[in-house]
């Protein structure tokens, strides 16, 4: 079965604040610009967290928890199970990990999509080296290895940067879910101080196989974030109408 996702949700924004009303400030600014929003650890520890998700879901706003549970497989479910009734959140992040981790967390998911984070975007082969990993293997071939894993477990998809996302779907099914951070429009490729090692465009991501892109800072840290948010949208219905 083919994937149904509508164009303009193809655009997560991540609101990577500590603060939940400079957060809702940018929401309100993007207006219907953006349905699909990314909220984290930051967001998470601001005290705030389910608050903004009930006004989120008042915005009919979509929702990805981007809280990257790992803990032991029971503990996971149980954080799933309570997370899930809240009905407007959409995706979570769970670690790759145990076998006995994932599939619980499957079991436990309810409506909520389960995407495994496979290895973080800011990290290159010398990062896995030095936590362990054969300096032998490369990041590629890692990230692969682990999709494959997390689709043979029932997960629903996976974080992955647009560089494996090809060989990601080749791997897996056309229904498993790949999303793509790092991602930075054609028009705005001019930060020299970017912490991300592996970025790719907006085109490139969805050429490579990505269902959705997940973008933070080129459009939140912006001047004119709803023109940047405008202008990805346009190019993303150009690539999917």
């Amino acid at each position: 079965m083919v994937k149904k996702i509508k164009s303009k949700e193809r655009l997560i924004v991540a609101l990577d604040y500590s603060n939940i009303d400079k957060a809702k400030a940018i929401v309100e600014e993007l207006g219907d610009e953006v349905i699909f929003y990314k909220i984290g650890l930051e967001l998470l520890m601001s005290g705030d967290y389910f608050d903004f998700i009930n006004w989120l879901g008042q915005k009919n706003k979509k929702i990805f928890a981007d809280l990257k549970l790992f803990d032991i497989s029971n503990t996971v479910a149980r954080a799933i199970q309570n997370l899930s009734n809240y009905k407007n959140v959409d995706f979570l992040t769970i670690h790759f990990a145990s076998k006995d981790i994932m599939k619980k967390a499957n079991l436990a998911k309810s409506h909520i999509k389960i995407l495994a984070v496979t290895i973080l975007t800011n990290l290159d082969k010398s990062d896995l080296s030095d936590i362990g990993i054969d300096s032998n293997i490369s990041v590629a071939d890692e990230v692969v290895r682990r999709a494959k894993l997390s689709y043979q477990y029932s997960i629903d998809g996976v974080i992955s940067s647009g560089f494996e996302a090809s060989n990601i779907r080749k791997n897996t099914s056309e229904d498993f879910l790949i999303i793509t951070p790092a991602i930075r429009p054609d028009f705005l490729l001019n930060n020299k101080s970017d912490d991300q090692k592996r970025i790719v465009t907006v085109q490139e991501a969805f050429n490579n196989g990505a269902d959705y892109i997940v973008m933070g800072r080129p459009i939140t840290q912006n001047d004119n974030p709803k023109e940047v948010a405008i202008k990805v949208q346009q190019q993303i219905s150009n690539l999917f109408n």
